[in-house]
């Protein structure tokens, strides 16, 4: 393979890994934990791998007790470097021939092999074996043994090994504890897995291609798509060439370890996917009209047409003072006022009472609107991220009425301010009510002097009856407009009145809608975001 096309792939490897370091990271309580945990182990064993030494492939030897394994390795390295049992025939500890040992030893340390158990092959016996360059051939503890180290040593080393050659015997090729442990577990591994059928020279040629297809239809069953399988005598030597070639092929390709972890890759993410199957993308940000409909239900159950309400009446109420015609206030003193224990003037701190309980009374109410929203994005989702968008909504929800309760009181009418034109109408009545006076004692002043000659006016105009009729026209047309007058600022108040509401009304929502997107939507919205960054990155990791 070129440098181009190994560079390439290392860099869409590289793009799975990330991938698969968002999932580890965002799927923290979503994702099943323990594929989680492996996810996170293979991004360390892939981490330290491509660090190690690109130029070597390692190569594991595996398999059981007396399936003449390490026979095989010393018959491939061409020295006996790893000890044949006779009378209990196992391996106990991993044996390494290394061809090229430039750049092997930090590889070697990171798969625990003993510095008494590392053997390279001489320059003068490389001789017609350049096309191995690059080779660990590893040794492998009989995966079966009943010594104590052994298993974990194998099970370790079989899940970092580049390429993992299986060798089987005549008799126990079909053992269920190397299918069952190992063989299914690496179903999807074609590409990193050779199958090795030893002691052939047992076999008779008829017998050979019998047990090879026997072989290849028990392993095409458990997942391997294409088994690559060897038939070769670790005794006379027949097949040993032909694995060697298997072997110089992956070293010189050199994409064994690359394409190790995208096989464990491809075989996590198809799990992940079992556990959480593909959904369509969802929007990140609540849309307008759910963000509107959440601010709706949470001002009804805040009430905060009810404070609009409240602000509208006592702001009639309070006008009475201000713009009514000033006879019929001081007429309407004269009887009992049922108003008057409505104790008008602490009405600010009734409305802020008001405000303050109106919010933590209605928490079931804030909890359905805070539900609403959640269950309108979630439909598309698995459970498990409806969930988490539930939790998400109501992440806050203890805290919420408090918040909405404090942010409303600090819209609390200002009950002390007066509208201007309020003032210049009562300047205008009491005007009214002045010139009223002027008139009647202008009039007694003229029936006193000029009716009943009382005496000698201060001046003649206080006197003179021909200007009656006049001062009488004048009075009633004053009555007529502080009448008037106090009609129509009745309409104004009214008009003022529902506007002030609106206004309130305008601010409180406001309010509330600042609330709910702090406390609501803002942690929805993450949770939203880290759905998509979820099954974006099951989609690259997938490739």
């Amino acid at each position: 393979m070129s440098t181009v096309s190994t560079a390439e792939t290392q860099h869409g490897l590289g793009s799975r890994l990330a991938a698969l370091a968002r999932i580890v990271n965002v799927g923290q309580g979503r994702a099943d934990p323990e594929l989680l945990t492996e996810a996170a182990q293979l991004l360390l064993r892939a981490g330290d791998r491509l660090k190690l030494s690109p130029n070597h492939t390692v190569v594991a030897l595996a398999g059981g007790t007396g399936s003449g394994k390490s026979s095989l390795f010393n018959s491939i390295s061409g020295l006996e470097l790893s000890p044949i049992g006779v009378r209990r025939p196992t391996t106990a500890r991993t044996h390494a021939c290394v061809w090229g040992l430039e750049g092997a030893a930090p590889l070697l340390d990171w798969l625990q092999i003993q510095w008494r158990h590392r053997f390279a092959r001489a320059s003068a016996l490389d001789k017609g074996e350049s096309q191995l360059h690059g080779l660990i051939l590893l040794d492998l503890p009989d995966h079966d043994s009943i010594r104590a180290l052994t298993d974990p040593e194998a099970n370790r080393l079989i899940q970092v090994a580049d390429l993992i050659v299986w060798v089987l015997d005549p008799q126990k090729y079909a053992d269920a504890s190397v299918h069952r442990r190992y063989v299914t577990d690496l179903a999807g591994h074609d590409a990193v897995t050779v199958f090795v059928l030893n002691q052939a020279d047992r076999l008779s040629p008829e017998e050979q291609a019998e047990c090879v297809a026997d072989l290849e239809d028990l392993l095409k069953r458990e997942g391997v798509a294409y088994p690559r399988v060897v038939a070769t005598s670790a005794t006379t030597g027949k097949g040993v060439d032909s694995l060697k070639a298997v072997l110089a092929e992956s070293v010189s390709a050199g994409r064994a370890a690359s394409q190790r972890l995208e096989a464990d890759l491809d075989r996590l993410m198809l799990r992940l996917a079992e556990d959480m199957p593909e959904v369509l993308h969802v929007d990140p940000a609540v849309d307008g009209a759910r963000r509107a409909g959440l601010t709706d239900a949470l001002c009804d159950a805040v009430g905060v047409s009810a404070l609009g309400e409240a602000m509208e009446n006592v702001y009639g109420v309070r006008s009475v003072d201000w713009v009514g015609w000033p006879y019929a206030r001081w007429a309407a003193k004269l009887r009992p006022d049922p108003l008057s224990s409505l104790r008008l003037g602490a009405v600010k701190d009734e409305i802020r009472s008001l405000v303050g309980s109106a919010v933590s009374a209605q928490p079931a109410e804030v909890d359905n609107a805070v539900q609403a929203l959640a269950d309108g994005l979630t439909g598309s989702m698995p459970e498990v991220w409806q969930s988490g968008v539930r939790e998400a909504a109501r992440s806050r929800s203890a805290d919420l009425p408090k918040a909405l309760s404090d942010e409303l009181a600090k819209v609390a009418p200002p009950l002390d301010r007066v509208p201007g034109w309020w003032w210049l109408l009562k300047v205008w009545q009491y005007l009214l009510v002045a010139m009223f006076v002027a008139g009647l004692a202008w009039v007694g002043s003229i029936l006193a002097y000029g009716v009943f000659k009382a005496g000698k006016p201060p001046a003649e105009i206080l006197g003179d009856v021909a200007a009656l009729p006049w001062l009488g026209l004048m009075m009633v047309s004053v009555l007529g407009l502080g009448l008037l007058s106090a009609v129509a600022s009745r309409n104004f108040v009214v008009l003022g009145a529902g506007n002030e509401r609106d206004r309130l009304e305008r601010d409180m929502r406001r309010r509330v809608g600042t609330v709910a997107q702090e406390m609501v939507v803002e942690p929805v919205e993450r949770e939203l975001q880290r759905y998509n960054e979820f099954f974006g990155a099951m989609a690259t990791a997938r490739r």
